[in-house]
């Protein structure tokens, strides 16, 4: 893997990501900070109020015409939440100049449209436009307030809530519809300016081309260089604090009810282990349980006993748990726990085959390879890794997976209880 980090500032690092293995080059910019209930709701907007307009571009016309002048790059931006870390994600993905009739520095063109909208954004009168303030509080409140639509994630969400009430980690990514009316126009600027102050920064170029031009580029780009350094030693990294461990104590059990067809069950498992050092073994314990069309789930709840449309699990490693999650109907919630139950009994017991390891560690490999293969997956891989200050490369990753044990994953079983039950139902 060639993957090259240079600290700009403190807080302020650029990645190079050397490759010819695709004919564009992206430019991705995360601007992190620690997920918090007050300002959550404001970082969002302040992330869709930038694509609107830049002090170059003061339009979104004018963006996009640029974009088209540039062959059609495609630019866009969104929030993401890793562990207990919000992230403002900008980024810009350009045609290589080795794919045009002749080179016209695209790249460097990309890089300054980003970094351009991303911190220096069009105002008026000391703060953002008034009329881009309001038209995206009307589209915060539309993607917030459309989140119980899909079902399956509400599910997922609202097991998360229950899990970490008094945990960062609860915090809905998009923030709340009760905020949005209480922030002033001031407010929301000040907010910008105190996020730009702090957030920890990192950029990453991925593709082919030369790496002092474009170091040098970004290095001398006045939007870099206006930056501050911040203190980001005290900053709340993706693996977060964690709520205290429900280990041997009776679940906790939520039952919801809306107008709905299908149940969604969510099952939230603890893990009482060192993420660190078992998240491989947990990787395959995983797959294993849920997260292969061979999996203990899929094939004894769903299949076998005809209980579930869907039955999976996710291992959430930057908190160090599994959710087990399944649509059922409504009628069935009390037919089909014992079974998920069983299979988590199951894999304490050892009742799962050398086989089943290595087809696990198979699907775990074929799934780095993927990674890989895809330009955006590779670097979010890689801003998970930067975040977590684990930075295993993919050879070391698969190396780790390879090595794992039958004995290893009846030993994480073990370690595995139900912290919540959460069953959505009407």
């Amino acid at each position: 893997m060639d993957l090259f980090s240079d600290t700009i500032k403190e807080g302020i690092k650029v990645h190079y990501r050397s490759t010819n293995k695709y004919k564009t080059n992206l430019i991705t910019a995360f601007l992190s900070v620690p997920l918090e209930r007050e300002t959550a709701t404001k970082n969002s907007l302040i992330a869709s109020i930038l694509r609107l307009g830049t002090a170059l571009r003061p339009t979104q016309e004018e963006i996009s015409k640029r974009l088209e002048e540039m062959y059609g790059a495609e630019f866009n931006c969104g929030i993401e939440k890793l562990g207990n870390v919000q992230i403002l994600k900008f980024y810009i993905e350009v045609l290589n100049d080795n794919f045009l009739p002749q080179k016209e520095n695209l790249l460097e063109q990309a890089i300054n449209e980003l970094l351009d909208i991303v911190f220096n954004p069009v105002l008026e009168n000391g703060g953002f436009k008034k009329n881009y303030i309001e038209t995206e509080k009307v589209n915060l409140r539309n993607i917030i307030e459309s989140k119980i639509n899909d079902k399956d994630q509400y599910s997922f969400d609202r097991c998360i809530e229950e899990m970490y009430k008094d945990d960062a980690y609860s915090t809905y990514k998009y923030g709340y519809v009760e905020d949005i009316d209480k922030i002033t126009d001031e407010e929301l600027y000040n907010q910008y300016k105190n996020f730009m102050n702090s957030a920890k920064i990192d950029i990453y170029v991925s593709g082919d081309y030369n790496q002092q031009e474009i170091k040098d580029i970004i290095r001398n780009n006045p939007n870099i260089q206006k930056l501050l350094p911040r203190n980001i030693e005290n900053y709340v990294g993706a693996d977060g604090s964690h709520h205290p461990q429900n280990i041997n104590t009776q679940p906790n059990t939520i039952i919801e009810k809306q107008n709905v067809t299908q149940g969604k069950l969510v099952i939230g498992l603890d893990i009482d282990a060192n993420k660190n050092d078992s998240k491989y073994i947990l990787g395959i314990y995983n797959v294993i349980l849920g997260a292969s069309a061979t999996s203990k789930l899929f094939q004894n709840v769903r299949e076998k006993a005809s209980l579930a449309y869907s039955a999976r699990s996710l291992y959430v490693w930057q908190k160090n748990n599994i959710y087990i999650r399944c649509g059922i109907e409504i009628g069935n919630f009390d037919k089909a726990l014992p079974i998920i139950y069983k299979q988590l009994d199951d894999m304490k017991n050892g009742d799962f085959t050398a086989e089943d390891v290595e087809g696990a560690k198979r699907t775990f490999v074929s799934a780095i390879k993927a990674i890989q293969d895809e330009q955006d997956e590779e670097i979010t891989y890689f801003i998970g890794q930067e975040l977590s200050e684990n930075t295993p490369d993919f050879e070391e990753y698969t190396k780790r997976i390879l090595d794992v044990t039958k004995e290893q994953v009846q030993n994480i079983a073990n370690k595995i209880s139900v912290n919540t039950v959460y069953f959505l139902r009407n």
